[in-house]
């Protein structure tokens, strides 16, 4: 949960390629986050500073997506797919996701959002960007409203939540992160850039694992090393991410809460630990891929007419294909249909693939709220 409180500007169209940049890395830095998390907040030498742990992320293949830098990520890497698994261990037990459970408890969690603001922003199942500068029960206080809406969530969920409390996204995300996992944490106007500045770059939204790698290859280990860059050093380096960038090591973000966002499009992809290039392997991870996708459309309610699929060679091009349909798909062996149909078309290869991917888009549009307009005013933090 991010309580945001940010005072009224002219209206600003957000940089799609900052939005983009930053979702794109949100998987990738989901797991050096939480081992973040695990080392602060554990109480054992043995993890605090042997760094003895490790956390590893696996799609529902029981392929890696992603891990850790710590010493057991790096000895307990080697994945292989689910079938293989339950061959070698029969009595091998696996967890099916109940997405029915975690829509049911999202909806009650969007609620108690919804009872003090209406500029909620989702960003997943139990997570979302609040503006309460437009306090719906006159509370008059953005850290009270957060502790409030803590109480509400375990009161009504048994479920712990942390909060960061902060006058733009950026500085809020940073600050639901710090205090995890049932904790609060507020930055001020005026304490942004010195917050900000003492952060391992690696704790940035949107940098991840390679990333931090390369700034640290360049010198830069905190926000401070960064905002030490001017913007034409970071243009030279990091292109069009730069701007984020030089504005994050500032602790500036003008991106709005945007209660209602128009979905163009739901899919996903998988990068392989090894190249793919045989008929079968690539059937077999489309299947992998097709179930995950249609998981999320399933999640997001949506339904649209065309099907890509998206593939990445071992030289780095990427080659897409797509069907388009006169009427929305709605069921899965639709979808997987088209999908099969599609990777049928373009076998065999010309050379392996290192990833491949599939989207839904030219979905039907849902009718949503659109912002409401508010006073230049800023609710009090404290």
């Amino acid at each position: 949960m991010r309580v945001t409180k940010t005072k009224r500007r002219a209206a600003r169209t957000p940089l799609d390629a900052i939005d983009l940049d930053v979702r794109w890395n949100q998987l990738i830095t989901l797991v050096d986050e939480a081992a973040y998390a695990v080392q602060r907040t554990s109480m054992s030498k043995v993890v605090v500073e042997g760094a003895d742990f490790g956390v590893l992320l696996y799609d529902r293949s029981g392929r890696l997506i992603a891990s850790d830098f710590s010493i057991a990520s790096k000895i307990s890497t080697k994945t292989m797919p689910s079938v293989t698994a339950k061959r070698l261990c029969p009595d091998l037990i696996f967890c099916k996701s109940r997405f029915d459970v975690y829509r049911e408890v999202s909806q009650q969690i969007r609620a108690i959002f919804r009872h003090h603001t209406d500029l909620v922003e989702p960003l997943s199942l139990d997570e979302a960007y609040l503006d309460v500068t437009e306090d719906k029960l006159g509370i008059g206080s953005a850290t009270r409203i957060a502790e409030l809406i803590r109480q509400e969530i375990r009161a009504k969920t048994r479920l712990t939540a942390s909060a960061g409390v902060s006058y733009n996204k950026f500085l809020a995300k940073i600050a639901s992160d710090q205090n995890k996992p049932d904790g609060l944490c507020v930055i001020r106007p005026g304490e942004g850039a010195r917050f900000v500045a003492e952060l391992p770059i690696r704790r940035f939204h949107g940098v991840g694992p390679k990333g931090a790698e390369k700034m640290a290859r360049l010198g830069i280990e905190t926000g401070g090393d960064l905002a030490a860059r001017d913007i034409a050093w970071l243009r030279a380096h990091f292109g069009s991410f730069a701007e984020y960038l030089f504005r994050a090591a500032r602790g500036i973000d003008l991106r709005p809460v945007r209660s209602s966002r128009i979905r163009k499009s739901v899919g996903g992809e998988r990068t392989f630990s090894r190249d793919l290039s045989s008929g079968g392997e690539l059937r077999e991870t489309l299947e992998d891929i097709i179930d995950i996708v249609w998981t999320s459309i399933e999640r997001a309610e949506a339904r649209g007419r065309t099907v890509t699929l998206k593939l990445k060679y071992t030289d780095f091009q990427i080659f897409s294909r797509a069907k388009t349909v006169d009427v929305a798909i709605a069921e899965k062996a639709q979808f997987a249909a088209l999908a099969r149909a599609l990777l049928e078309e373009v076998l065999p290869l010309p050379m392996p693939i290192r990833l491949m991917g599939l989207t839904l888009s030219k979905l039907e549009q849902q009718g949503g709220k659109t912002q409401p307009a508010r006073p230049d005013a800023q609710l009090s933090l404290l």
